[in-house]
Protein backbone atom coordinates (compact mmCIF):
# COMPACT_ATOMS: atom_id res chain seq x y z
CA UNK A 1 0.00 0.00 0.00
CA UNK A 2 2.86 2.38 0.75
CA UNK A 3 4.63 1.86 -2.60
CA UNK A 4 1.81 3.06 -4.86
CA UNK A 5 2.14 6.82 -4.25
CA UNK A 6 5.87 6.67 -5.00
CA UNK A 7 5.32 4.83 -8.28
CA UNK A 8 2.56 7.21 -9.22
CA UNK A 9 4.72 10.22 -8.45
CA UNK A 10 7.55 8.97 -10.70
CA UNK A 11 5.11 8.18 -13.49
CA UNK A 12 3.57 11.63 -13.32
CA UNK A 13 6.97 13.28 -13.30
CA UNK A 14 8.11 11.42 -16.41
CA UNK A 15 4.86 12.17 -18.17
CA UNK A 16 5.22 15.81 -17.26
CA UNK A 17 8.70 15.97 -18.72
CA UNK A 18 7.57 14.26 -21.90
CA UNK A 19 4.67 16.65 -22.29
CA UNK A 20 6.97 19.64 -21.69
CA UNK A 21 9.48 18.36 -24.22
CA UNK A 22 6.74 17.88 -26.79
CA UNK A 23 5.80 21.56 -26.56
CA UNK A 24 9.35 22.71 -27.42
CA UNK A 25 9.03 23.40 -31.12
CA UNK A 26 11.59 26.20 -31.56
CA UNK A 27 15.22 25.28 -32.33
CA UNK A 28 17.79 26.55 -29.84
CA UNK A 29 19.56 28.38 -32.67
CA UNK A 30 16.49 30.64 -32.93
CA UNK A 31 16.99 31.98 -29.41
CA UNK A 32 17.98 35.63 -29.63
CA UNK A 33 21.51 36.21 -28.35
CA UNK A 34 21.98 39.61 -26.79
CA UNK A 35 25.18 41.51 -27.61
CA UNK A 36 27.96 41.36 -25.05
CA UNK A 37 28.09 44.38 -22.74
CA UNK A 38 30.91 46.87 -23.09
CA UNK A 39 34.14 45.71 -21.45
CA UNK A 40 35.40 48.26 -18.94
CA UNK A 41 37.65 46.65 -16.33
CA UNK A 42 38.60 48.64 -13.28
CA UNK A 43 41.83 50.39 -14.21
CA UNK A 44 44.74 50.51 -11.77
CA UNK A 45 46.54 53.78 -11.13
CA UNK A 46 50.03 53.93 -12.63
CA UNK A 47 52.80 55.83 -10.88
CA UNK A 48 56.50 56.14 -11.63
CA UNK A 49 58.74 56.99 -8.68
CA UNK A 50 61.80 59.25 -9.05
CA UNK A 51 64.10 56.19 -8.82
CA UNK A 52 62.40 54.55 -11.81
CA UNK A 53 60.17 52.05 -10.01
CA UNK A 54 56.81 51.67 -11.75
CA UNK A 55 53.85 51.18 -9.38
CA UNK A 56 50.29 50.09 -10.10
CA UNK A 57 47.64 50.65 -7.42
CA UNK A 58 44.32 48.81 -7.60
CA UNK A 59 41.76 49.49 -4.88
CA UNK A 60 39.50 46.60 -3.93
CA UNK A 61 37.42 47.10 -0.77
CA UNK A 62 35.58 43.78 -0.81
CA UNK A 63 37.80 42.25 1.90
CA UNK A 64 40.15 43.80 4.49
CA UNK A 65 43.26 42.53 2.71
CA UNK A 66 46.25 44.13 1.00
CA UNK A 67 48.35 42.14 -1.47
CA UNK A 68 51.38 43.18 -3.42
CA UNK A 69 53.91 41.77 -5.85
CA UNK A 70 57.19 43.07 -7.23
CA UNK A 71 58.04 41.74 -10.67
CA UNK A 72 61.73 42.12 -11.41
CA UNK A 73 63.40 41.85 -14.80
CA UNK A 74 65.90 39.00 -14.78
CA UNK A 75 65.14 35.28 -14.71
CA UNK A 76 66.48 31.91 -15.77
CA UNK A 77 67.15 33.02 -19.34
CA UNK A 78 69.83 35.38 -17.96
CA UNK A 79 71.75 32.63 -16.14
CA UNK A 80 75.25 31.63 -17.31
CA UNK A 81 75.18 28.24 -19.03
CA UNK A 82 77.44 26.67 -16.41
CA UNK A 83 75.14 27.70 -13.56
CA UNK A 84 71.67 26.81 -14.79
CA UNK A 85 69.45 26.76 -11.73
CA UNK A 86 70.91 29.95 -10.26
CA UNK A 87 67.70 31.98 -10.62
CA UNK A 88 65.60 29.30 -8.94
CA UNK A 89 68.04 28.91 -6.05
CA UNK A 90 68.21 32.69 -5.63
CA UNK A 91 64.42 32.98 -5.45
CA UNK A 92 64.21 30.09 -2.97
CA UNK A 93 66.94 31.28 -0.60
CA UNK A 94 65.86 34.91 -0.94
CA UNK A 95 62.88 34.08 1.26
CA UNK A 96 64.18 31.16 3.33
CA UNK A 97 67.48 32.93 4.04
CA UNK A 98 65.71 35.83 5.72
CA UNK A 99 67.08 39.33 6.23
CA UNK A 100 69.96 40.81 8.19
CA UNK A 101 67.50 41.39 11.04
CA UNK A 102 65.71 38.03 11.07
CA UNK A 103 66.39 34.50 9.83
CA UNK A 104 63.97 32.85 7.46
CA UNK A 105 62.63 30.66 10.26
CA UNK A 106 62.02 33.73 12.43
CA UNK A 107 60.20 35.36 9.54
CA UNK A 108 58.00 32.27 9.26
CA UNK A 109 56.92 32.66 12.91
CA UNK A 110 56.52 36.43 12.56
CA UNK A 111 54.24 36.07 9.55
CA UNK A 112 52.33 33.04 10.80
CA UNK A 113 50.93 34.80 13.87
CA UNK A 114 49.65 37.51 11.52
CA UNK A 115 48.15 35.02 9.01
CA UNK A 116 50.36 36.72 6.39
CA UNK A 117 52.62 35.51 3.61
CA UNK A 118 55.76 36.78 1.91
CA UNK A 119 56.86 34.55 -0.98
CA UNK A 120 59.47 34.67 -3.71
CA UNK A 121 59.61 32.97 -7.09
CA UNK A 122 61.23 33.00 -10.50
CA UNK A 123 60.48 32.24 -14.14
CA UNK A 124 62.36 32.38 -17.42
CA UNK A 125 62.31 36.18 -17.63
CA UNK A 126 61.58 37.51 -14.15
CA UNK A 127 61.88 37.13 -10.41
CA UNK A 128 59.07 37.97 -7.99
CA UNK A 129 58.58 38.87 -4.37
CA UNK A 130 55.01 39.05 -3.09
CA UNK A 131 53.13 39.58 0.14
CA UNK A 132 49.58 39.07 1.39
CA UNK A 133 48.30 40.45 4.67
CA UNK A 134 45.34 41.73 6.57
CA UNK A 135 44.86 45.45 6.25
CA UNK A 136 45.55 45.84 9.97
CA UNK A 137 48.95 44.13 9.60
CA UNK A 138 50.02 45.81 6.38
CA UNK A 139 52.75 48.01 7.86
CA UNK A 140 54.36 45.10 9.72
CA UNK A 141 54.32 42.82 6.68
CA UNK A 142 55.37 45.53 4.25
CA UNK A 143 58.41 46.20 6.45
CA UNK A 144 59.47 42.56 5.96
CA UNK A 145 58.89 42.91 2.23
CA UNK A 146 61.11 45.99 1.92
CA UNK A 147 63.85 44.46 4.08
CA UNK A 148 63.94 41.40 1.83
CA UNK A 149 64.18 43.63 -1.22
CA UNK A 150 67.08 45.66 0.11
CA UNK A 151 68.79 43.58 2.82
CA UNK A 152 68.48 39.84 2.11
CA UNK A 153 70.82 37.46 3.88
CA UNK A 154 71.54 34.39 1.80
CA UNK A 155 72.47 32.05 4.63
CA UNK A 156 74.70 29.12 3.70
CA UNK A 157 72.57 26.44 5.38
CA UNK A 158 69.55 27.50 3.30
CA UNK A 159 71.64 27.42 0.12
CA UNK A 160 72.68 23.85 0.93
CA UNK A 161 69.03 22.91 1.51
CA UNK A 162 67.90 24.52 -1.76
CA UNK A 163 70.61 22.66 -3.68
CA UNK A 164 69.60 19.34 -2.13
CA UNK A 165 65.97 20.00 -3.11
CA UNK A 166 67.12 20.82 -6.65
CA UNK A 167 69.12 17.57 -6.79
CA UNK A 168 66.02 15.67 -5.68
CA UNK A 169 63.94 17.32 -8.42
CA UNK A 170 66.56 16.35 -11.01
CA UNK A 171 66.49 12.74 -9.84
CA UNK A 172 62.69 12.59 -10.25
CA UNK A 173 62.24 14.52 -13.48
CA UNK A 174 61.83 11.38 -15.60
CA UNK A 175 59.07 9.88 -13.45
CA UNK A 176 56.18 11.20 -15.55
CA UNK A 177 55.98 10.55 -19.27
CA UNK A 178 54.20 13.85 -19.95
CA UNK A 179 56.93 15.86 -18.22
CA UNK A 180 59.56 14.16 -20.38
CA UNK A 181 57.62 14.93 -23.55
CA UNK A 182 57.22 18.62 -22.73
CA UNK A 183 60.86 19.04 -21.73
CA UNK A 184 62.40 17.24 -24.70
CA UNK A 185 60.01 18.71 -27.28
CA UNK A 186 60.90 22.19 -26.03
CA UNK A 187 64.55 21.40 -26.73
CA UNK A 188 63.62 20.31 -30.24
CA UNK A 189 61.67 23.51 -30.91
CA UNK A 190 64.17 25.98 -29.47
CA UNK A 191 67.51 24.14 -29.45
CA UNK A 192 68.95 22.17 -26.54
CA UNK A 193 71.15 25.05 -25.33
CA UNK A 194 68.53 27.75 -25.73
CA UNK A 195 67.83 29.48 -22.38
CA UNK A 196 64.13 28.64 -22.67
CA UNK A 197 64.92 24.95 -23.12
CA UNK A 198 67.97 24.15 -21.02
CA UNK A 199 67.48 22.55 -17.63
CA UNK A 200 69.45 22.34 -14.37
CA UNK A 201 71.94 19.50 -13.99
CA UNK A 202 73.72 18.26 -10.87
CA UNK A 203 76.92 20.04 -11.88
CA UNK A 204 75.31 23.40 -12.70
CA UNK A 205 73.33 23.44 -9.44
CA UNK A 206 76.38 22.45 -7.39
CA UNK A 207 78.35 25.30 -8.98
CA UNK A 208 76.09 27.99 -7.49
CA UNK A 209 77.67 29.80 -4.54
CA UNK A 210 76.51 32.36 -2.00
CA UNK A 211 78.51 35.01 -3.82
CA UNK A 212 76.59 34.18 -7.02
CA UNK A 213 73.31 34.88 -5.21
CA UNK A 214 74.59 38.17 -3.81
CA UNK A 215 75.81 39.30 -7.23
CA UNK A 216 72.59 38.19 -8.93
CA UNK A 217 70.56 40.19 -6.41
CA UNK A 218 72.79 43.24 -6.81
CA UNK A 219 72.53 43.03 -10.61
CA UNK A 220 68.77 42.72 -10.94
CA UNK A 221 67.00 43.85 -7.77
CA UNK A 222 66.96 47.62 -7.92
CA UNK A 223 64.04 50.05 -8.26
CA UNK A 224 64.28 50.95 -11.95
CA UNK A 225 64.09 47.23 -12.73
CA UNK A 226 60.91 46.63 -10.70
CA UNK A 227 57.21 46.83 -11.48
CA UNK A 228 55.26 46.84 -8.21
CA UNK A 229 51.55 46.07 -8.07
CA UNK A 230 49.42 46.60 -4.95
CA UNK A 231 45.77 45.63 -4.66
CA UNK A 232 43.31 45.62 -1.79
CA UNK A 233 41.54 47.65 0.85
CA UNK A 234 43.44 50.95 0.88
CA UNK A 235 43.21 54.56 -0.24
CA UNK A 236 45.38 55.12 -3.33
CA UNK A 237 46.63 58.54 -2.24
CA UNK A 238 47.70 57.26 1.16
CA UNK A 239 49.32 54.16 -0.34
CA UNK A 240 51.22 56.24 -2.89
CA UNK A 241 52.58 58.44 -0.09
CA UNK A 242 53.66 55.34 1.86
CA UNK A 243 55.47 53.83 -1.12
CA UNK A 244 57.21 57.08 -2.01
CA UNK A 245 58.47 57.34 1.56
CA UNK A 246 59.53 53.68 1.74
CA UNK A 247 61.60 53.76 -1.46
CA UNK A 248 62.79 57.39 -1.45
CA UNK A 249 66.38 56.51 -0.43
CA UNK A 250 66.77 53.54 -2.78
CA UNK A 251 68.93 54.65 -5.72
CA UNK A 252 68.68 53.53 -9.31
CA UNK A 253 70.78 50.65 -10.59
CA UNK A 254 72.20 49.79 -13.98
CA UNK A 255 69.67 49.56 -16.80
CA UNK A 256 68.50 46.03 -17.58
CA UNK A 257 70.09 44.46 -20.63
CA UNK A 258 67.80 42.14 -22.57
CA UNK A 259 69.71 38.91 -23.32
CA UNK A 260 70.26 38.11 -26.98
CA UNK A 261 68.78 34.69 -27.60
CA UNK A 262 69.09 32.59 -30.72
CA UNK A 263 66.71 29.81 -31.69
CA UNK A 264 68.00 26.69 -33.42
CA UNK A 265 65.17 24.20 -33.96
CA UNK A 266 66.12 20.58 -34.57
CA UNK A 267 65.99 19.11 -38.05
CA UNK A 268 62.59 17.65 -39.01
CA UNK A 269 62.37 14.01 -38.03
CA UNK A 270 61.20 11.47 -35.48
CA UNK A 271 62.83 11.60 -32.05
CA UNK A 272 62.19 8.66 -29.73
CA UNK A 273 62.66 8.49 -25.97
CA UNK A 274 62.15 4.94 -24.61
CA UNK A 275 60.43 4.51 -21.24
CA UNK A 276 59.84 0.84 -20.60
CA UNK A 277 57.91 1.06 -17.32
CA UNK A 278 54.75 2.48 -18.94
CA UNK A 279 52.19 1.21 -21.44
CA UNK A 280 51.46 4.50 -23.15
CA UNK A 281 53.00 7.10 -25.43
CA UNK A 282 53.12 10.87 -25.19
CA UNK A 283 53.55 12.38 -28.66
CA UNK A 284 54.50 15.98 -29.42
CA UNK A 285 54.76 17.62 -32.84
CA UNK A 286 56.59 20.92 -32.50
CA UNK A 287 57.94 23.90 -34.44
CA UNK A 288 58.61 27.55 -33.67
CA UNK A 289 55.51 29.62 -33.00
CA UNK A 290 55.28 33.40 -32.91
CA UNK A 291 54.79 36.38 -30.59
CA UNK A 292 51.70 38.25 -29.53
CA UNK A 293 52.88 41.21 -31.59
CA UNK A 294 52.11 39.23 -34.72
CA UNK A 295 49.31 41.05 -36.61
CA UNK A 296 47.62 37.66 -37.03
CA UNK A 297 47.61 37.01 -33.27
CA UNK A 298 43.84 37.29 -32.92
CA UNK A 299 43.25 34.96 -35.90
CA UNK A 300 45.75 32.52 -34.39
CA UNK A 301 43.82 32.48 -31.12
CA UNK A 302 40.58 31.65 -32.93
CA UNK A 303 42.30 28.97 -35.03
CA UNK A 304 43.82 27.37 -31.93
CA UNK A 305 40.44 27.16 -30.23
CA UNK A 306 38.76 25.67 -33.30
CA UNK A 307 41.49 23.19 -34.17
CA UNK A 308 42.82 21.97 -30.85
CA UNK A 309 41.50 24.04 -27.99
CA UNK A 310 38.69 22.14 -26.32
CA UNK A 311 36.07 19.40 -26.35
CA UNK A 312 34.49 20.73 -29.54
CA UNK A 313 37.78 21.20 -31.42
CA UNK A 314 38.60 19.17 -34.52
CA UNK A 315 41.38 17.25 -32.87
CA UNK A 316 39.25 16.24 -29.91
CA UNK A 317 36.19 15.34 -31.98
CA UNK A 318 38.09 13.27 -34.52
CA UNK A 319 40.94 11.66 -32.58
CA UNK A 320 39.31 11.10 -29.22
CA UNK A 321 35.55 11.06 -29.71
CA UNK A 322 35.27 9.52 -33.19
CA UNK A 323 38.34 7.26 -33.33
CA UNK A 324 38.97 6.70 -29.62
CA UNK A 325 42.72 7.00 -30.06
CA UNK A 326 43.61 9.50 -27.37
CA UNK A 327 43.58 9.91 -23.62
CA UNK A 328 44.28 13.56 -24.29
CA UNK A 329 44.73 15.57 -27.47
CA UNK A 330 45.06 19.23 -28.41
CA UNK A 331 47.43 21.98 -29.38
CA UNK A 332 47.93 24.96 -31.61
CA UNK A 333 50.31 27.75 -32.54
CA UNK A 334 51.95 28.97 -29.36
CA UNK A 335 52.54 32.68 -28.76
CA UNK A 336 54.60 34.52 -26.15
CA UNK A 337 55.05 38.17 -25.25
CA UNK A 338 58.67 38.72 -26.26
CA UNK A 339 59.92 35.57 -27.97
CA UNK A 340 58.46 32.90 -30.26
CA UNK A 341 56.12 30.46 -28.62
CA UNK A 342 55.99 26.82 -29.69
CA UNK A 343 53.66 25.36 -32.27
CA UNK A 344 52.76 22.19 -30.39
CA UNK A 345 50.31 19.40 -31.17
CA UNK A 346 50.07 16.70 -28.54
CA UNK A 347 48.40 13.36 -28.07
CA UNK A 348 48.50 10.79 -25.27
CA UNK A 349 47.65 7.26 -26.31
CA UNK A 350 48.24 3.57 -25.66
CA UNK A 351 51.55 2.12 -26.79
CA UNK A 352 49.73 -0.14 -29.24
CA UNK A 353 48.02 2.76 -30.99
CA UNK A 354 51.00 5.11 -31.19
CA UNK A 355 51.64 4.81 -34.92
CA UNK A 356 47.94 5.02 -35.76
CA UNK A 357 47.61 8.14 -33.58
CA UNK A 358 50.53 9.86 -35.29
CA UNK A 359 49.07 9.04 -38.70
CA UNK A 360 45.69 10.38 -37.60
CA UNK A 361 47.29 13.59 -36.35
CA UNK A 362 49.08 14.07 -39.66
CA UNK A 363 45.78 13.50 -41.44
CA UNK A 364 44.12 16.25 -39.40
CA UNK A 365 46.89 18.68 -40.34
CA UNK A 366 46.67 17.71 -44.01
CA UNK A 367 42.90 18.11 -43.95
CA UNK A 368 43.25 21.78 -43.02
CA UNK A 369 44.22 22.53 -46.62
CA UNK A 370 41.45 20.38 -48.07
CA UNK A 371 38.79 21.26 -45.52
CA UNK A 372 39.57 24.68 -44.04
CA UNK A 373 38.09 25.72 -40.72
CA UNK A 374 34.43 26.44 -41.45
CA UNK A 375 32.58 29.61 -40.63
CA UNK A 376 30.54 27.67 -38.05
CA UNK A 377 33.74 26.47 -36.36
CA UNK A 378 35.13 30.00 -36.39
CA UNK A 379 31.98 31.41 -34.82
CA UNK A 380 31.92 28.70 -32.16
CA UNK A 381 35.58 29.38 -31.34
CA UNK A 382 34.95 33.12 -31.09
CA UNK A 383 31.96 32.57 -28.82
CA UNK A 384 33.96 30.23 -26.62
CA UNK A 385 36.82 32.72 -26.27
CA UNK A 386 34.58 35.72 -25.63
CA UNK A 387 32.28 33.89 -23.21
CA UNK A 388 35.23 32.84 -21.06
CA UNK A 389 37.13 36.10 -21.52
CA UNK A 390 35.51 37.95 -18.65
CA UNK A 391 36.46 35.24 -16.15
CA UNK A 392 40.13 35.94 -16.81
CA UNK A 393 39.62 39.48 -15.51
CA UNK A 394 36.72 39.16 -13.11
CA UNK A 395 38.62 40.57 -10.12
CA UNK A 396 40.59 43.80 -9.77
CA UNK A 397 43.71 41.79 -8.91
CA UNK A 398 43.57 39.84 -12.20
CA UNK A 399 43.32 43.09 -14.16
CA UNK A 400 46.25 44.45 -12.18
CA UNK A 401 48.44 41.45 -13.01
CA UNK A 402 47.57 41.78 -16.68
CA UNK A 403 48.40 45.49 -16.73
CA UNK A 404 51.72 44.73 -15.04
CA UNK A 405 52.51 42.17 -17.75
CA UNK A 406 51.89 44.72 -20.51
CA UNK A 407 54.19 47.18 -18.74
CA UNK A 408 56.84 44.48 -18.27
CA UNK A 409 56.90 43.50 -21.94
CA UNK A 410 56.30 46.94 -23.42
CA UNK A 411 52.79 46.34 -24.76
CA UNK A 412 50.22 49.14 -25.08
CA UNK A 413 47.97 49.62 -22.02
CA UNK A 414 44.85 48.91 -24.11
CA UNK A 415 46.09 45.54 -25.39
CA UNK A 416 43.39 43.79 -23.36
CA UNK A 417 40.61 45.76 -25.03
CA UNK A 418 42.17 45.24 -28.46
CA UNK A 419 42.30 41.49 -27.82
CA UNK A 420 38.57 41.33 -27.15
CA UNK A 421 37.75 43.48 -30.16
CA UNK A 422 40.16 41.58 -32.41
Amino acid sequence: MKRAPIILLIFLLICGIAQFAATQTAEWQQIKVLPLPAFHPQEPKRIELPNGMVVFLQEDHELPLIDGIARIRGGARSEPANKVGLAAIHSEVWRTGGTKAQTGDQLDDYLEIRAAKVESGSSADSTTLAWSSLKSDFYDVFKVFTELLREPEFREEKIDLAQKEAFDAISRRNDEIGDIAVRESTKLAYGAQNPYARIPEYATVAAVTRQDLIEWHHTYVHPNNIILGVSGDFDSAQMEAKLRQAFATWPKGAAFKQPEIEFHPAKPGYYLIPKEDVNQSSVRMVALGTTRRNPDYYAIEVFNEAFGGGFSSRLFRNLRTAQGLAYSVGGGIGTAFDHPGILRLSIGTKSQSTVQSIQAMYQQVDDLAKQPITQAEIQHAKDSILNSFVFNFDTPEKVLRERMAYEFYGYPPDFLEKYRAG
